[in-house]
């Protein structure tokens, strides 16, 4: 989550400028959707907005810092519509589904944000042209992915295993789910995350001790 406050210590944005920002981050992942990154110029984005392309400049430095925005705002809607399903659950097993299951309910709706991501993902580079998001850029996720394994075996759910591989093979079976499923839209979306969900389930299960 971001802070209200901006990193140079000015006051916080206005009602105003965040919608702007909204606005400009929305055109964004449209046009980046439905054109590509390359072809994602400020001037194009200004243009799907109705706004000029120096107005986009006063918000944002640069197209670069543009799509890390993009890629912050599609990760807190994420965590804003997962969180509180995962908030009612009592057990890591449920926890763990939830996850899953969750993650693939608000994005089967979202499907232009993960095209615009998948996008964003492959062709945003840093200076030196290494990609700029990739498994050196997804601790925090893995790090709650390993809060439900720790969970699950300090209560007794899950066997012991190594939960930091455990959450990377997580995470890599959800994006490779999305990347599908953005390659296949007829894919059914649902019923690979519940095939994902039982297949952790059943993984991460505790053995039962013979009678």
């Amino acid at each position: 989550m971001q802070s209200k406050s901006r990193p140079s210590g000015q006051k916080s944005r206005s009602f105003i400028e965040t919608a702007r920002r909204a606005q400009i981050i929305a055109s964004a992942i449209e046009v980046i959707a439905g054109h590509g990154f390359a072809k994602a110029s400020l001037a194009r984005i200004a243009e799907h907005a109705g706004i000029s392309k120096g107005v986009i400049s006063y918000h944002f430095a640069g197209k670069d810092k543009l799509m890390e925005e993009v890629v912050t705002q599609v990760y807190s809607e994420i965590v804003e519509a997962v969180s509180p399903m995962m908030m009612a659950q009592k057990s890591a097993t449920a926890l763990l589904r939830t996850q899953i299951l969750g993650v693939a309910q608000h994005m089967r709706g979202h499907r232009t944000q993960l095209k615009a991501l998948g996008e964003i993902f492959i062709h945003l580079r840093r200076p030196d042209g290494t990609p700029r998001y990739g498994i050196t850029t997804s601790e925090e996720l893995f790090q709650v992915l390993e809060h439900i394994y720790r969970l699950g075996q300090r209560n007794g759910e899950f066997r012991p295993f190594d939960i930091r591989v455990m959450a990377i093979t997580h995470q890599a079976a959800l994006d490779n789910m999305f990347a599908y499923w953005s390659a296949f839209p007829e894919h059914d979306l649902e019923a690979h995350a519940r095939e994902l969900a039982d297949i952790f389930e059943h993984a991460t299960r505790a053995e039962e001790t013979p009678s």
